[in-house]
């Protein structure tokens, strides 16, 4: 059976666990109070175990018998609150001696701190989704009405020449006198939200009674406008909003020499426009029905929490303390209080009505998804095709020995055509393999990596998936590297067999673009969602996944090289006459390699720029210097590989090293938050989610040897017998696998700061706010 605290630590919410209950402090007091109690238990080692249960059931008799006639033991003195945001406050006082009072004493204030703690965070989080409640009460009025108004309008029928245009309406619409208040907090912003979500400051009206539609898409109420705002999230957005502001600037001299007339109080507002509207308040119902429904599971935990440690007390002083504590429990603030509960079932049907089609178990997708179950056949298929992989891998390396492939005079030929294939698709699923290995970590260590991606639960890839993923995928590849290999081995020309890498690689395209819903289609178009957010970073607005996987870009700038060497190899036809040296002897090609390398740093300084333009923190600024940085390093190396002098060997020192230290300083400091000096740990930070400190320096020290590989760069130092570009393959592995720790420790200090923040569901702007008369 497995015990409370376990079941406790597992079944919180993570986000929120400095304010639960502090059971293993309770359950460190009551140990305390027991050993107090029995001074000789660690002495006496004869004892039996049938002599101390025989005891232990004589006491509890003797309780049992004594236990109508015992007076009150303690007494909770409740102490009115000063204000309406403070709350009551508790404080347990002893009417009878305990075997060591100075103990209970000390185990009573904890009780009473952690019950006021209780309390005081039930009620700040119910006010906080109570008011979030009532803005989307209102928020939802208001579609509710455009949609009513655009039914109207599409109920009278349309001339032929409008019906080939979108539905759009125009009109008044009346609403209630209550204010919608303001549903973001921009300091507490997520950094991602996913799709059609911004964090833009909204402001609603305080006592609005009639809503008027204009055409700059405001709605005038007594005085107080309100602007249909849809975040510009994507390009077509973007360009939207900038052709209308252009058309706007045009009409802006005749509109202000005239008189808001009846006519120019209306807008128009087409479906599309919204559908988007909908789309936001849909998602800003979810993420607050999953806030009602953490809140739910921290009253339930801490309520039994509470009555597991009373009893433990009363087990162990003989005491009978919990009826008369837990009497006080269950009054209290976070047990009593239930407009949460009511706001939850309020949410969940205006939810089955409006966005479900009176349909209870499809709003209950949205609102209660259900994570996928893992399935014991997967285990078994990592098993099969990793046996696979190794049994094929011993036979290519054994195979590539016989005929010396991989040594310093090898065939030019394959090393310049087919290790390519090998090199890029090996860096790739070692990333993969790392990136399995993290989600993993994440899960034992309960970081809510779903929560900081924005990964849905019931679509995202466990790691199960991941390892499966791999093992396939590297089989396949061995497989067909060894099968090319022998039939280059029997005598078989390179003309003949040069086409079965490339068919390996067209087949993994397909894969990857295939329609069907087969072969984890969500997480493949995702992947393809990303990508290219990320290759039109400027145009869209960035997000933490975004970011994180450019990152991993700048780690995979061997493999992304080797693509455009293979594609040019295949493209070109060189393939045909095997002039595997057309591509590097050709300008274009060369320099378009060379402009390779610096893309994903390009792709991440744009991300920085544009989360300064969204969010105008100058940190973003900072960050983008570090990308710079890497770029000239980058040039400086493109150079010396031209010219090799001395000139640019000492400039390729002094940028490398100074990117380096720049890059080092915002891994351990800005990406972990480690080399806090004040920090109670040394040179790491307070709070560590990995028990053992060594971990945290071995990783510093690990960091720090693997950002110098660029000094190969400079020494050119190669093992042996191999040949040089194995030991590229090699030190490039040794930059994947840097990346896959610095995965671990980035989310970890993501994750940390949404703890300190207790920021566990997501702030969906809305799409309707106040505007001023100048705006």
């Amino acid at each position: 059976m497995v015990k409370f605290s376990k079941q406790f630590e597992g079944q919180l919410v993570p986000e929120w666990k400095e304010a639960f209950v502090d059971y293993c402090q309770l359950k460190k007091d009551i140990k305390k109070i027991h050993f107090l109690n029995n001074p000789n238990t660690n002495s006496d080692k004869n004892t039996t175990s049938f002599a101390k249960s025989l005891v232990s059931s004589l006491r509890k008799y003797v309780f049992l018998d004594h236990k109508q006639r015992e007076p009150r033991v303690i007494q909770v003195h409740r102490k009115l609150a000063t204000s309406a945001s403070t709350g009551d406050l508790y404080e347990t006082e002893l009417l009878e001696q305990f075997a060591d009072t100075d103990a209970a004493v000390e185990f009573f204030a904890c009780l009473d701190l952690q019950l006021n703690k209780v309390n005081q965070f039930y009620r700040n989080k119910e006010k906080e989704f109570l008011d979030r409640g009532e803005s989307l009460k209102k928020q939802m009025d208001i579609l509710v009405e455009l949609k009513t108004s655009l039914n109207q309008k599409r109920a009278k029928g349309t001339s032929s020449n409008d019906s080939k245009e979108e539905d759009s309406i125009s009109g008044t619409i009346s609403c209630d006198e209550e204010s919608i208040k303001d549903a973001i907090d921009a300091e507490d912003g997520v950094e991602g939200l996913s799709g059609e979500l911004d964090k833009d400051d909204v402001k609603l009206p305080k006592s609005p009674r009639s809503l008027r539609i204009k055409k700059d898409d405001v709605v005038n109420r007594q005085g107080r406008n309100l602007r249909i705002h849809i975040p510009l999230t994507n390009p077509t957005r973007a360009f939207s909003a900038i052709t209308y502001l252009l058309r706007d600037d045009l009409k802006s001299n005749q509109a202000s020499s005239k008189k808001c007339g009846p006519e120019g109080n209306k807008l128009h507002i087409n479906k599309k426009k919204l559908h988007h509207a909908e789309k936001m308040i849909r998602g800003a119902f979810v993420e607050l029905y999953k806030g009602l429904g953490y809140l739910k599971t921290y009253r339930n935990l801490n309520m039994l929490a509470f009555v597991k440690i009373l009893k433990k007390f009363d087990k162990v002083t003989g005491k009978q303390v919990s009826p008369i504590y837990l009497r006080v429990v269950e009054s209290s603030f976070f047990n009593s209080s239930d407009k949460a509960l009511k706001l939850a079932d309020e949410v969940e049907e205006i939810f089955v009505k409006h966005f479900a089609e009176d349909n209870k178990r499809k709003a209950m997708k949205y609102l209660k998804p259900t994570h996928r179950k893992e399935s014991h056949a997967v285990t078994f298929f990592i098993g099969l095709f990793a046996g696979c992989f190794i049994a094929l891998f011993v036979g290519y390396v054994i195979m590539a020995h016989i005929t010396g492939m991989y040594r310093s005079s090898s065939d030019t030929v394959y090393m310049e055509t087919v290790y390519p294939f090998l090199s890029m698709f090996s860096l790739l699923f070692l990333h993969f393999f790392l990136y399995g290995c993290n989600i993993y970590m994440w899960r034992k260590t309960r970081i809510n990596y779903s929560f900081i991606f924005e990964l849905s639960p019931t679509k995202e890839l466990k790691y199960r998936d991941v390892f499966l993923i791999c093992t396939i995928s590297m089989t396949a590849l061995v497989g067909v590297l060894f099968l090319h290999l022998s039939l280059v081995a029997k005598g078989y020309s390179y003309s003949q067999v040069q086409a079965i890498p490339a068919l390996l690689l067209l087949v993994f395209i397909i894969v990857l673009i295939c329609p069907f819903n087969i072969i984890y289609k969500s997480s493949r178009y995702h992947f393809l969602s990303v990508m290219r957010n990320i290759v039109l970073s400027p145009l869209y607005k960035v997000v933490m996944l975004d970011f994180f996987m450019a990152d991993q870009l700048c780690s995979q700038i061997p493999t992304l090289r080797n693509l455009e060497y293979i594609a040019c190899y295949y493209i070109t036809g060189s393939y045909k006459t095997q002039d595997f040296n057309y591509c590097s002897r050709n300008t274009y090609y060369r320099d378009l390699a060379y402009a390779v390398s610096f893309l994903p740093y390009y792709w991440r300084a744009m991300q920085c720029a544009r989360r300064w333009f969204d969010e105008g923190q100058k940190i973003h600024l900072v960050n983008l210097g570090k990308y710079v940085s890497a770029m000239l390093a980058a040039g400086a190396k493109v150079a010396y590989e031209r010219e090799k002098n001395v000139g640019w060997l000492c400039l390729v020192v002094i940028m490398s090293t100074s990117a380096t230290v720049y890059q080092l300083y915002w891994d351990f400091v800005k990406d972990w938050g480690l080399l806090q000096f004040n920090s109670k740990n040394p040179w790491l930070r307070d709070e560590l989610v990995l028990r053992k400190k060594f971990i945290y320096y071995f990783s510093l020290g690990l960091n720090l040897v693997l950002r110098l590989a660029w000094l190969q760069t400079v020494f050119h130092y190669n093992f042996e017998k191999v040949d040089y570009r194995v030991t590229m393959l090699f030190l490039a592995a040794l930059e994947v696998v840097r990346r896959g720790q610095w995965n671990f420790y980035r989310l970890e200090n993501e994750h940390l700061n949404n703890v300190g923040k207790f920021r566990a569901v997501k702030i969906v702007p809305l799409p309707f706010h106040e505007v001023d008369d100048q705006d």
